[in-house]
């Protein structure tokens, strides 16, 4: 755990520090890291390629790669994802909209925007990336919403620590998990809600967060306004949109999007394998991935120098390093690590590539974090086709220049 002090920057701190590049510049229609602003190289404008629209209704869209040029993922081209699509906007209406906080707490809450308001705001830059991200890749396919590579994204969100608002409600000792409930629900009641829970270790991590703001607006519909909970390091499951309960609880919770849906194995299984619940576990921390942003696929490239780049992130560890290969993966070369390190952020990297003549060629990218964890060349199957972090690859024709 970080402390106080951490990659969250308190109110007083943001102010304090703003002559100094504590806070994000707005520039050019869009936010751009500090690092950014120094070197306009490491940034590109927002690509016009719209979301790639799997679900109409629910609308489920993912982010076209070349944007993950980008340090900070615009707001209009973060994916999207929800289970139910967003509440009518007049149940998250600022004037009637609240937070409960309750169960296993001596003081209940119930809490308005302005409520929060006046707790220590801070910002925390992190990867928010669907569990199923890549589900398109398992072989056998996995059923779900076939994502590729494109449901995840890097933002910076503003907001209050989920601690404080507990710790203003007092846990008690039988405080071993956190229910959260969003206002949006199933068309059919017999559908169940999307109930999530998350340990209470994480939500009283400093970090932790309930967002109101992303990349310095204030947070959009479709992704969770007026209050979304940032579990950063964590996959979006546990990323509650349209927060309105909070539950202080001993166990998790129940129902199918705690204890069917959002579970994978503990160790390896074959497809078809009839898993026991005792060999399944939620899904929690991301794992370790990278991916190339450029060149795109199919891309017709003179022979020469061509600059590859992408960018790579882990769960609650650090990126090391990123490797690249142009020869179907017999030899690896480092990438360059560029642009802002920040905890849960994912890091930007270069790589130069003299492709040597000409033909179709593979680019393969993987990266290893600071706890050892090196991206394999697939991931082990799951019913569920979660936690895809196989290398990467782009394949693009060379032409003699």
């Amino acid at each position: 755990m970080t402390n106080h002090e951490g990659p969250g920057i308190t109110r007083r701190r943001l102010l304090a520090g703003a002559a100094g590049g504590l806070a994000l510049a707005l520039t050019g229609g869009r936010l751009r890291s500090p690092a950014e602003a120094a070197d306009p190289g490491l940034g590109t404008p927002p690509t016009d390629q719209p979301l790639r629209t799997h679900v109409a209704r629910p609308l489920d869209a993912e982010t076209p790669p070349q944007v993950f040029t980008q340090y900070l993922t615009p707001n209009d081209r973060f994916f999207v994802r929800s289970h139910f699509g967003p509440p009518a906007p007049d149940l998250v209406a600022p004037s009637v909209w609240r937070l409960s906080v309750a169960g296993s707490v001596e003081r209940p809450l119930r809490l308005t925007l302005n409520d929060l308001s006046t707790f220590d705001e801070i910002t925390v830059t992190a990867v928010v990336q669907c569990s199923g991200n890549g589900r398109a890749f398992h072989r056998p396919k996995a059923p779900g919403v076939q994502w590729e590579k494109g449901a995840a994204g890097n933002a910076s969100w503003t907001g209050v620590r989920l601690r404080d608002v507990l710790q203003r409600a007092g846990l008690t000792a039988r405080a071993r998990h956190l229910q959260l409930q969003g206002a949006d629900r199933p068309v059919a009641a017999s559908v169940p809600l999307f109930t999530r829970s998350i340990p209470i270790e994480k939500a009283l991590h400093p970090d932790t967060i309930l967002a109101t703001r992303m990349n310095g607006a204030p947070l959009p519909l479709l992704h969770g306004a007026p209050l979304r909970l940032i579990t950063p390091g964590w996959m979006a499951d546990s990323c509650v949109k349209w927060l309105t309960n909070l539950t202080v609880q001993e166990e998790e919770a129940g129902g199918y999007y705690m204890q069917t849906a959002y579970r994978y194995p503990s160790r390896p299984v074959k497809p078809g394998e009839v898993i026991a619940p005792q060999d399944l576990k939620p899904v929690e921390a991301m794992v370790v991935k990278s991916l190339i942003a450029a060149p795109q696929q199919g891309a017709i490239l003179a022979s020469g120098a061509v600059m590859v780049q992408g960018v790579a992130w882990t769960g609650e560890g650090r990126i090391e390093k990123v490797e690249v290969s142009t020869d179907e993966g017999r030899t690896w070369e480092q990438a360059r690590l560029v642009g802002d390190e920040a905890p849960y952020a994912w890091r930007q990297w270069r790589f130069l590539w003299r492709t040597g003549g000409s033909g179709r060629r593979t680019i393969l990218c993987r990266a290893t974090d600071d706890r050892g964890q090196v991206q394999p060349m697939a991931s082990p199957w799951n019913p569920g086709g979660f936690l895809w972090n196989g290398w990467d690859h782009v394949q693009v024709q060379v032409r003699e220049a």
